[in-house]
């Protein structure tokens, strides 16, 4: 395995900014010193997590989650530990250093970094086949005369977006890929060729591109990195495509590409929201392109499918809110309905923009003949979730049976039902009062008839032969050895007294916290402290790095460090005696001793103990 050099380590950490290496991935906002945001690693609506620039760590205050650039790296990405360096490098323009002969070799490429490398070359390729002609390539010009003259989209637009052409015989982007000696695995998994299972080994004779004769839009995830393609069909599609008749294909799902994961443009569109600029989510890419193409770049699409709750869990990490713009056909309409109950169950605030008048209308068509004035008039009228709601399931309400109501009222309650707030609840049934024209007391009591129903239908808990999760052990932030952590590391002209008046027997090392004070005070003891800025050179597991990340994130609120390093060692000492004193003392009112001189041994031990517990035990006032 390759070794970086601790001297690179350390400087990659000192020219590389947490709070933009966290912003790839979350959107944070300044509180004081620090900066915070919606947690990254679990479904937060209230934000506790935290970002140190000054000491390089996180910490969510919420799922307990902390650590360092390259953690962070580690625990988003699903990359080890020289993968996460490695890539921080690249993005950041620090060259990587490794030991002596330690360097990386081709075979010991991750596939995750393989599949990476080849959908980057493989959406340059795409775009240059779009861009040049030759005698062999006719594709190009034929796939630049179908996007601007019958997609109505501009040569410097698909130079934004990479906007690539596969020829009708495939092309020759297995060759290019074949030269770079990427590894069989990673050309059988990336999703961009067919491979004959048979075939003992992959050459150019056992591959069949899986993309031909379309226009390629690639994908990218909210990092910006191509993971797989979108593919339109053209007139150019051959016959015997498998997929021939799909308007559409999408790359497979590989280790890098889950479809219902992403949102086609957030890598862009995350970086434009703000508190008047909104996410706005339409049905396709063209969509989200023309979107973009006349100034709205808060679009974004899904892959090809329904709206999923990742993907909503995904944005609202970066806006509470988004506005809704489907096609005005049935089929645009029941997606709409499809998305609310999702986005209410991930807190998110939905504003419907209705496309009026011809029910054929979409965003593509919206956009391309009125430009960027046709979104405010949108949002002029938008509708609320509650609002579109109603007026989809019964458009007439005044002349609606009351059986039709009822029904209505029955899949409305099912949309409310994903929210957990009340508040939000009570104001969602006074609005479907108003416009089903329901009494609200009606409306109410139907409304928890049929909450106490979907109560009693929830699946049963799990068998008890089941294992469930085991929980993430929680840091003990309470025992002396954290306290003690945290006076070290916060005050470390005390780390030397601590460890020389400190028995090492009277710490606790069967938790995190122990284990790691032990280490930080041999560290003392050696006069080895490498000091704070190097910190993470002592850490010896992944929990003892989460904990130097947790104790990172504290401040002590004590004036007076010494008295609270005394306490812990009170406390310590106290723990480690009184047992056995209460132990002693057992032994001797019960004649446990075996002779008169274990009985005099038992008395000198236990007076010892007793003289060890009177005096006081600490750092001296000054230190």
């Amino acid at each position: 395995m390759p070794i970086v050099k601790p001297t690179c380590l350390r400087d990659l950490k000192f020219r590389v900014n947490i709070v933009d290496v966290v912003s790839r991935v979350a959107t944070l906002r300044r509180a004081g010193s620090r900066f915070k945001g919606l947690c990254p690693f679990h479904n937060e609506k209230t934000p506790s997590f935290h970002v140190d620039p000054d000491k390089g760590f996180y910490k969510c205050f919420g799922c307990g989650k902390a650590g360092d650039i390259i953690t962070f790296v580690r625990e988003t990405e699903g990359l080890d530990f020289t993968e996460a360096i490695e890539t921080l490098g690249r993005r950041h323009n620090v060259p990587i250093e490794y030991e002596e002969g330690s360097g990386p070799t081709r075979e010991e490429r991750s596939l995750r970094q393989e599949l990476f490398a080849i959908h980057e070359i493989a959406a340059d390729h795409f775009h240059q086949v779009l861009k040049t002609d030759s005698a062999q390539n006719t594709t190009g010009e034929w796939m630049r005369d179908y996007w601007k003259n019958k997609r109505h989209f501009t040569p410097g637009l698909a130079d934004e977006f990479k906007i690539g052409a596969a020829p009708p015989d495939g092309g020759t982007l297995f060759p290019r890929l074949y030269k770079e000696r990427f590894s069989e695995e990673a050309y059988r998994r990336c999703g961009l060729f067919f491979i004959n299972e048979n075939a003992s080994t992959i050459s150019l004779h056992t591959v069949k591109p899986r993309f031909r004769g379309r226009l390629m839009i690639p994908i990218r995830d909210h990092q910006g990195r191509v993971v797989a393609f979108t593919a339109r069909q053209t007139a150019l599609t051959p016959q015997d495509d498998p997929a021939h008749e799909a308007k559409y294909v999408n790359s497979p799902e590989t280790p890098i590409f889950t479809k219902g994961h992403l949102l086609f443009n957030l890598d862009r569109a995350r970086a434009a929201v703000g508190p008047d600029a909104p996410f706005v989510l339409v049905e396709g890419q063209l969509d989200a392109l023309r979107c973009w193409s006349v100034g709205l770049k808060t679009a974004v699409a899904p892959q090809g499918t329904s709206i999923t709750e990742s993907q909503l869990t995904l944005l609202r990490r970066y806006h509470p809110v988004v506005e809704c713009l489907f096609d005005g056909d049935s089929p645009g309409q029941k997606a709409a309905l499809r998305y609310l109950p999702l986005a209410l169950k991930a807190g998110i605030e939905t504003r419907f923009l209705a496309l009026a008048g011809d029910k054929k209308t979409d965003p593509d068509d919206l956009f391309r003949e009125r430009g960027i004035d046709a979104y405010a008039e949108l949002k002029q009228h938008a509708l609320s979730a509650m609002t579109f709601a109603c007026r989809s399931l019964l458009p007439d309400p005044a002349a609606a049976s009351a059986e039709q109501k009822n029904e209505a009222a029955r899949t409305l309650f099912d949309y409310i039902l994903a929210t957990d707030s009340e508040v939000t609840r009570s104001a969602f049934l006074n609005e479907i009062a108003i416009r089903l024209r329901i009494p609200i007391t009606a409306l109410t009591r139907d409304f928890e008839t049929q909450r106490t129903r979907a109560a009693q239908r929830r699946p049963a808990p799990a068998p008890a032969d089941t294992p469930a999760p085991a929980p993430a052990v929680p840091i003990q932030t309470t025992t002396p050895e954290y306290h003690l952590l945290l006076i070290c590391l916060a005050h470390e002209h005390l780390g030397e007294p601590i460890a020389r008046i400190l028995p090492h027997d009277w710490i606790d090392k069967s938790h995190t916290a122990g284990e790691f004070l032990n280490t930080v005070l041999s560290h003392f003891e050696q006069n080895d402290w490498p000091g704070r800025d190097r910190l993470d050179s002592i850490p010896e597991t992944d929990d003892q790095h989460t904990l130097l990340a947790t104790l990172a994130a504290e401040t002590i609120k004590n004036d007076d460090p010494v008295r609270v390093a005394n306490q812990a060692l009170t406390a310590l000492r106290n723990r480690a005696l009184l047992p056995r004193l209460q132990q002693i003392e057992l032994a001797l009112s019960t004649h446990q001793a075996d002779s008169d001189v274990d009985a005099i041994s038992l008395i000198k031990q236990r007076t010892d103990i007793q003289r060890q517990l009177r005096q006081p035990f600490g750092l001296p006032a000054v230190v």
